[in-house]
């Protein structure tokens, strides 16, 4: 049978879990915001892998890095010391409040290994009780056991029963309800600055710093997720930046490598030497092609004038956005900061995701009527305007 006879899509129903509400395409190639389907169809790309390709497609720098590891090396285990892993571990941290990194494959993982850290910290001091983490209603944090129960949306946990103990969850942005959820088994609260997949929720102005005089003041350890706010997103390198607090531990993944899978777990000294040799591990985590990958990605999101740029870009789509929301009335709240915005709608947002993709923008829908924009950090102005005539036209034809 020759390839191009082949109906993947068709064979993806025969083959692969079902496990995915897939778009009825087939995206094969792309290179910056363009991508292109099996049928030859271009699309404006506004979801970016979520996230997760903050260059782009096949920008030259991270192929290049891609392509040049390849050919040396592209795995070996972490007994080994590993050169791109210590390179981008100095980066990470030079760049950041954090001392050490430790590198795994996902942003759920990255997030376990930091329940398993903050556990671990009050176990070494000899207080094994201190085990409870509290999170926030409406936040994601992953698809493991341990995540999922540490996720604050429960349709993500049915049918996986029982949960997984030691978590609580209060909404988010009340700082008494999470002040009287503390008790003395409390290990942690872990928090992501701004909530992704539970619609692109930013929190009270002095939330998060009543959060972390709250977490010195009881002992307990401050986790901020920025597994989807890192890496530029929010026109700083990591989003706790734009609040002016540090967190004890963080967890990163999606853009830090471009696409290729990582995730980091970065720590401050003193909470990163509970882990000891046999503590954690990962076979592929932080291994010389997705570190190269890494270095490449970070190099360019910190080079002059770059978060400059996608603070510009991110106004500049958060003003288009509101001129477009005040002319349909489908559209309750424009929310968002830098190149992580939303529109909110009356409606659930299917239709529109699904009228955009037709037209040739792709979008994604969270929380049932959130619509989320995640362009790569590389978008233009002219991107931006393209993709708003669209929405502009489709928002028409939706009503509330």
């Amino acid at each position: 049978m020759a390839m191009q006879s082949f109906d993947f899509i068709s064979a993806n129903q025969e083959y692969v879990f079902n496990t995915y509400g897939r778009s009825p395409i087939m995206l094969v190639e792309g290179n910056g915001l363009r991508v292109k389907d099996s049928d030859g169809k271009e699309y404006l790309d506004f979801i970016g892998g979520i996230a997760a390709c903050p260059l782009g497609h096949a920008h030259p720098a991270l192929v290049e890095a891609i392509c040049k590891q390849a050919g040396k090396l592209i795995h070996v285990s972490n007994i080994f010391h590993i050169e791109p892993q210590i390179e981008l571990a100095k980066l990470l941290t030079e760049n950041s409040f954090a001392d050490k990194a430790f590198f795994c494959n996902s942003g759920a993982e990255a997030n376990e290994g930091a329940i398993k850290l903050a556990r671990k910290f009050f176990s070494e001091k000899g207080d094994t009780d201190r085990y409870h983490v509290i999170t926030m209603e409406n936040s994601f944090h992953g698809r493991t056991l341990a995540t999922l129960a540490a996720t604050g949306q429960t349709k993500y946990r049915l049918g996986f029963e029982p949960e997984t103990p030691g978590f609580s969850h209060v909404q988010f942005g009340d700082y008494q309800a999470l002040e009287r959820a503390i008790t003395q088994k409390t290990a942690a609260i872990m928090i992501e600055p701004i909530q992704g997949e539970g619609g692109v929720r930013i929190p009270p102005a002095d939330y998060l710093s009543k959060v972390r005089k709250l977490c010195d003041d009881k002992g307990i350890l401050l986790i901020f997720d920025e597994v989807q706010t890192g890496m530029g997103r929010t026109g700083k390198l990591f989003a706790y930046e734009n609040f002016g607090v540090e967190p004890d531990i963080m967890t990163l993944a999606k853009g830090l490598a471009g696409g290729v899978p990582i995730g980091a777990l970065v720590a401050t000294n003193h909470v990163a030497e509970a882990f000891k040799p046999g503590s954690h591990a990962s076979t592929f985590g932080g291994n010389p092609l997705s570190s190269a990958a890494g270095v490449a990605v970070l190099n360019e999101i910190l080079s002059n004038g770059f978060l400059d740029r996608v603070r510009i870009m991110g106004g500049y789509l958060r003003s288009r956005l509101e001129d477009v929301a005040v002319k349909h009335s489908v559209v309750k709240e424009v929310r968002g900061l830098g190149l992580m915005q939303a529109i909110d709608l009356k409606v659930a947002g299917a239709d529109l995701v699904n009228i955009m993709r037709d037209a040739g923008i792709l979008i994604n829908c969270t929380s049932e009527k959130v619509i989320r924009f995640l362009p790569p950090l590389i978008v233009t102005g002219a991107e931006i305007d393209e993709m708003i005539i669209i929405l502009d036209a489709s928002l028409a034809k939706i009503t509330d």
